[in-house]
């Protein structure tokens, strides 16, 4: 269900989402209001939902559409203003899944074409998720038992996930945090950083969310008040130092250098690293210059794989990855890829993340 007062966004976002082989546009709506009205009759598994709307803005609509409708899943759609910046975090509290930014203009081809691709990956993935969870809570039947013919083939068993296999934790007491997220990661952030206080006292704390600007200076701003610590984005050639959060700015990559005996932040506007800029990548392979085995990195939920290949660098040079489990991830795609590639030392539900840091870095080795 698109929602959107302009026609143009609105005729822009369907004839994309149509173009798939596996969405459809269950409704084209003007405003919020439309859309609270139409919601169960319509019934999408997902909802794109602006947030400057007539007679019923996105964020009044948000609540009364999950209120007819508990698990759809809304991604919030607004422009790069501070204000509709604040109100995407504010309706991510309120039960939004997600946000993504319109480009100023659709005639950016560019902006455009980035606007599209995370849209649409953002709509399968996590539509493809609360399906998922609508099967689990509500299993088919069995059908009764009945010979089987050339019309009705016996049923094909499902296909076993491989076991996922944890490294030994490394013999490396860490130096340094790095943290990488991406969708549902704000919360995720939110949640984790009120309880490493003793961590980010005594060492560096750094974090690549995918996030544009604005947005992550938003959010800089809520990690400093959930954690009670400084937290900031990073500014290009500042000394590294414990006792504060060091946030990629939107827009760029931020890596660490070495300067002298110590570390300094260092910022670039290269092209995009596994579709994100900021990524995380960067910022894992960079760290082990300055820390060496030292790195412990952390790989909270995401859609697609960034942070992996980095990881594995950590792991090569004598250091720790921890990962989110997948049911306690809104996307399992960044934690996944890692536990997958054999290189996580633990994977673990959101809650039991920062206990466990706290333990590692107080000296725990277990």
């Amino acid at each position: 269900m698109v929602v959107d007062d302009s026609v143009v966004i609105r005729g822009l976002i369907s004839r994309w989402i149509e173009a798939e082989s596996d969405m459809v546009v269950a409704a084209s709506l003007r405003t919020g209001l439309d859309a609270v009205n139409q919601v169960e009759r319509v019934n999408p598994d997902v909802a794109v939902l602006d947030i400057e709307m007539p007679d019923l803005d996105g964020i009044s609509a948000l609540p009364q559409l999950l209120a007819k409708k508990r698990n759809l899943v809304i991604i919030m759609a607004s422009t790069l203003t501070r204000r509709n910046a604040e109100i995407s975090f504010k309706a991510l509290s309120l039960g939004a899944a997600d946000y993504i930014p319109k480009p100023e203009s659709t005639r950016e081809i560019d902006a455009a074409d980035i606007f599209k691709h995370d849209l649409i990956q953002k709509i399968r993935h996590l539509g493809a998720k609360r399906r998922r969870l609508a099967v689990v809570a509500s299993p088919p039947r069995a059908p009764a038992a009945r010979k089987p013919t050339a019309r009705a083939p016996l049923a094909v068993p499902a296909v076993l996930q491989p076991k996922l296999i944890l490294r030994p934790l490394s013999v490396n007491a860490p130096r340094a945090l790095l943290i990488g997220s991406s969708t549902g990661g704000p919360q995720a952030l939110m949640t984790m950083v009120a309880g490493i206080g003793p961590v980010i006292d005594r060492y560096p704390v750094l974090i690549t969310q995918h996030m544009p600007p604005t947005f992550t200076t938003i959010l800089a701003e809520h990690l400093a008040r959930a954690s009670g610590r400084p937290a900031r984005e990073g500014v290009h050639g500042e000394p590294v130092k414990p006792g504060q959060i060091y946030l990629a700015p939107g827009g760029r990559h931020m890596r660490v250098a070495k300067q002298g005996a110590g570390a300094v932040i260092a910022l670039d506007d290269g092209p995009a690293v596994n579709f994100c800029k900021p990524a995380v990548d960067p910022l894992f392979a960079s760290a082990i210059d300055i820390w060496q085995g030292g790195v412990l990195a952390v790989l909270l939920t995401g859609m697609g794989s960034d942070g992996m290949r980095g990881g594995k660098e950590v792991v090569a040079a004598g250091g720790n990855v921890i990962a989110q489990d997948e049911a306690s991830s809104v996307v399992w795609g960044m934690p996944g890829a890692a536990a997958h590639a054999g290189i996580c030392a633990a994977i673990l539900p959101l809650r039991q993340i920062a206990p466990k840091l706290v333990r590692l870095f107080a000296g725990d080795r277990l």
